[in-house]
């Protein structure tokens, strides 16, 4: 089946994020947290440092409306450079102002807030912020209730 998903990179910290994000969105991960560790040794590769090990090499967790937020983490021993930016955000349209206002506070605890909820022109209730780990979000209601 055909399917859409955003894929997270951390410096390390993936599984603190995505239990995060479990906690706010309410849901379990699709599958066990991948671990380097479960690579298969290559002859051709070095050997794993042992403090990579337990990182996460992959997680899946789905949001809203049958989103799939995935992750890994990119340590830098394996050749992964991960540079923040601001290109990307996950926009949240949730169906009511309520859980929106409940989201927002959630993925904004330890993070900064951009934008707050607010009505906007086009007859939102929309507020921007990026959470403690980095990544930006936009939330977007279009009911009044």
């Amino acid at each position: 089946m055909a399917r859409v998903s955003t894929y997270l990179n951390f410096v390390r910290n993936t599984e603190e994020a995505f239990l995060f994000y479990k906690s706010v969105f309410r849901t379990e991960f699709s599958g066990p947290i991948n671990r380097f560790q479960d690579i298969p040794p290559h002859p051709d590769h070095p050997p794993m440092a042992d403090a990579d090990k337990n990182l996460v090499m992959h997680v899946e967790l789905p949001i809203l409306g049958g989103h799939i937020l995935m992750g890994t983490d990119a340590p830098e021993s394996m050749g992964f450079k991960l540079t923040p930016g601001n290109n990307v955000y996950i926009n949240l349209e949730p169906d009511t102002r309520a859980e929106t206002d409940r989201l927002f506070g959630a993925l904004a605890e330890g993070g900064t807030v951009e934008m707050p909820l607010q009505e906007m022109f086009w007859g939102g209730y929309f507020g921007s912020l990026t959470d403690r780990f980095g990544t930006k979000w936009m939330l977007n209601c279009a009911s009044k209730q």
